[in-house]
């Protein structure tokens, strides 16, 4: 859509035709904005993890008492998300989101950065090494040492998010090479935000957004799980730590990379890169620190289930979730039932 809108339209135009001729309830394809994705991400892990409702010993659906909300941090393909409960007013509406769930109000904070998800944010940071060095020939500080990779400028340039330069020819063939230094790695990967945020109202997190102070315990999924999970730091391990075992994988050579993992050798160049972009995104983007790192919980799922937006998606779209409790949603009056149940006593007595 941000390329071209009339070609989406016209694909969403098509999927509707060819989905609405078979007999399901169909109501529409369309393309949610970030801000969505990342509520609809928050509805699932509260909703999973029963904190919006769960069913009491009194055999009853209740609001859990003295339960705080998680917050939810997602890291896709293109996009990124954050969404949480503030302790203060969020004082940008366009980041102010609000939900009435089973008779309980949510004041939410959540955005979406756009072109800061995983694989365009290291197309962006290739293409920032490319255009720094001129050359056809240039390093990556972030892949292993010994590590080459060849590609043209089309493919590299194929994304609205990496605006192709003027006069680089679309079939050059560039060749980018290892070098596995991981200070180098961290300081190109912070180019990529700009952390000053001069026109922001009150705190704020990167680019010039306003963000509240994180507050509460988050589920960090998709993205961020995939590369915790390969790095072994999805244990609730310190700050530290997690910075060291990065450190660590980053100086490693391509040959002894590829010993240690043969069955990963798809993502096998990239996780360094991520590994960095996460740890820059979390600490020095959304400003979460050495205290609030540990409310970070990288998981895939939540009892049992995927996380994802989908699930609060649906949650939300089938009033599955509705606005009252579900202790005031009754299909009969109380005494209807018991007069029922009277009469039924009786005629199998009589």
């Amino acid at each position: 859509r941000e390329e071209n809108s009339s070609k989406a339209e016209r694909v969403l135009a098509e999927v509707s035709k060819a989905i609405g001729e078979f007999p399901v309830d169909f109501r529409g394809a369309r393309i949610l904005s970030g801000s969505e994705e990342g509520s609809f991400g928050w509805i699932t892990v509260n909703y999973l993890l029963e904190t919006l409702v769960k069913f009491s010993f009194a055999e009853r659906w209740e609001h859990p008492q003295d339960t705080e909300v998680l917050g939810a941090l997602d890291l896709g393909g293109a996009s990124t998300q954050i969404t949480f409960q503030p302790g203060l007013p969020v004082q940008d509406r366009n980041t102010s989101v609000f939900f009435r769930l089973y008779g309980t109000d949510y004041s939410l904070y959540s955005h979406s950065y756009l072109c800061y998800g995983q694989s365009q944010a290291l197309k962006r940071l290739l293409a920032a090494l490319h255009q720094a060095s001129s050359s056809a020939q240039f390093s990556q500080p972030c892949y292993p040492r010994g590590y080459q990779e060849q590609l043209t400028v089309a493919e590299l340039y194929d994304s609205p998010c990496v605006p192709r330069p003027s006069g680089a020819s679309p079939g050059l063939v560039l060749t980018v090479t290892g070098t596995g230094e991981p200070a180098a790695c961290a300081s190109a990967v912070q180019r990529l935000f700009n952390f000053s945020c001069p026109g922001a109202q009150g705190p704020c997190g990167f680019n010039g957004v306003h963000q509240p102070p994180v507050r509460g315990r988050f589920f960090a999924f998709a993205g961020f799980y995939y590369t915790f999970n390969f790095l072994n730091l999805t244990h609730q391990e310190s700050l530290s730590e997690v910075n060291a075992t990065i450190l660590s994988f980053c100086r490693r050579n391509w040959t002894e990379v590829r010993a240690l993992f043969p069955n990963d050798l798809k993502y096998l160049p990239t996780y360094c890169s991520v590994g960095i972009y996460i740890l820059t995104l979390l600490l020095q983007g959304y400003k979460f620190d050495e205290h609030t790192w540990t409310n970070i919980h990288f998981s895939k799922q939540a009892a049992n289930t995927d996380i994802g937006w989908t699930l609060g998606f649906m949650l939300n779209l089938t009033n599955t979730i509705p606005a009252e409790a579900l202790q005031h949603l009754k299909g009969h009056q109380p005494g209807l039932w018991a007069g029922t149940v009277s009469f039924l006593v009786l005629a199998i007595l009589a």
